[in-house]
């Protein structure tokens, strides 16, 4: 749900052909705000998480009753014509359009379901209750289908293979050949081949939005469609991931919040914002001076200080009463503990049992066990944190932490 939202809150002030089709723009800016696009995806998004497991008919009238309902939250956030006549109608039926709504809201399906038969069941559904024309529905379809494939480890070329297989679309051009000739168009048959050619050309998630803001045309939705099959095969930047909760009020966020622990129950929200330690660190190890030291340090009593987590690898007793911290030895013959800012770094090594705590007090108890240290990230990009490194940090967060209160 983050890549449709974030989508369509990036695209947004280049609707309607007003960017310079280039993908070097402010990521945001003061008129980066959500649209329709953004509330149809929450209202479908809320009704599939309410009805997973229900009959078709059951997730046909609760996604007709939640985009009715969110669309009465949120009047003037720019629907089309014949939709914001639905959203008001007594009796609302389909009306068999093919516009690029149905391709739009449509990315939970492409999360909830564990094949892509009933991936492309459940979108196709979403779709029917307004935009019942056999291009509306595959639009969705194709949608939904790219991001169940792009989180289930696909490649590019076989998402691309699958698409131009079993819905037609021509994938053959490039983004350099789409952009010239591209203009604002609402079809699913005129987006949603070009929203997936830009996921294609893409090198990572920022790339993939940039890339689709710079064809131009309905480019809010377009990018809400390419952003929604990033973040199934990229993930999203933490950093990117804040500005979007910045921009969306409380009953969007608790859906988001819903989305996330449901397809994802392991996420550990206190670890998020990890990943600006991560960099510096990258940045430390290309270049070690005083100044990239001191951005590490800085940056770890910056998450602390907002009661940041991170992941410590242990040996817990049979009867779960007591731990032990796994250790890492360097080439000195020191033995440190380890801990890891994200779980993509704890993946990169071997399993083990783990505990997240606030970093302040892990920190806190090396020192109090006499430990050199530890070692962050010990599987990749990787630091070690003095003890003396440590207390300089203890220093620092008090002053930190009044600035925060």
């Amino acid at each position: 749900m983050y890549g449709a939202i974030l989508g369509d809150i990036i695209g947004s002030p280049y609707e309607f052909d007003r960017g310079k089709k280039t993908k070097d723009f402010p990521l945001f800016c003061r008129d980066s705000k959500f649209t329709d696009d953004s509330v149809m995806t929450i209202a479908v998004g809320e009704a599939l998480l309410n009805t997973v497991g229900r009959t078709d008919e059951e997730i046909r009238d609760a996604v007709t009753a939640g985009m009715r309902i969110w669309g009465k939250k949120y009047p003037w956030a720019g629907y089309g014509q014949r939709f914001f006549r639905w959203l008001g109608s007594r009796d609302p039926k389909p009306y068999g359009s093919y516009g690029n709504g149905s391709a739009m809201r449509v990315s939970v399906a492409g999360w909830l379901c564990d094949t892509i038969e009933d991936t492309r069941r459940i979108a196709r559904l979403t779709a029917e209750v307004t935009h019942n024309h056999p291009e509306g529905i595959k639009g969705a379809e194709a949608t939904a289908s790219s991001i169940f494939m792009a989180r289930t480890g696909r490649s590019k070329e076989e998402i691309k293979e699958y698409i131009i297989r079993e819905f037609g679309y021509d994938l053959s051009r490039t983004c350099d050949e789409i952009r010239p000739g591209y203009y604002h168009v609402e079809s699913c048959q005129k987006t949603v081949p070009e929203a997936i050619t830009a996921f294609l050309e893409g090198q990572d998630f920022e790339d993939v939005i940039r890339t689709a803001v710079s064809l131009g045309g309905d480019c809010d939705t377009l990018t809400c469609i390419s952003g929604s099959i990033a973040e199934a095969f990229y993930g999203i930047p933490a950093d990117i991931k804040e500005e979007c909760r910045k921009r969306l009020p409380e009953d969007m966020l608790l859906v988001l919040d819903r989305f996330t622990q449901k397809t994802d129950p392991f996420h550990d929200p206190f670890l998020d914002g990890n990943e600006i330690i991560e960099k510096a660190i990258i940045k430390y190890r290309k270049n070690s001076t005083k100044e990239t030291l001191s951005n590490v340090l800085n940056v770890i009593v910056m998450r602390s200080a907002r009661n940041g987590h991170f992941m410590i690898p242990v040996d817990i007793s049979d009867d779960g009463r007591t731990f032990t911290f796994k250790t890492v030895d360097t080439s000195d013959g020191q033995t440190w503990h380890a801990v890891f800012t994200t779980r993509a770094e704890y993946e990169k090594g071997p399993e083990s049992q783990i505990l997240s705590n606030f970093i302040d007090t892990t920190l806190q108890g090396l020192l109090d066990t006499g430990s050199p240290g530890c070692v962050i990230n010990p599987w990749g990009e990787s630091f070690i944190l003095t003890r003396d490194l440590i207390q300089m940090m203890f220093i620092a967060e008090k002053d930190v932490k009044e600035e925060i209160q």
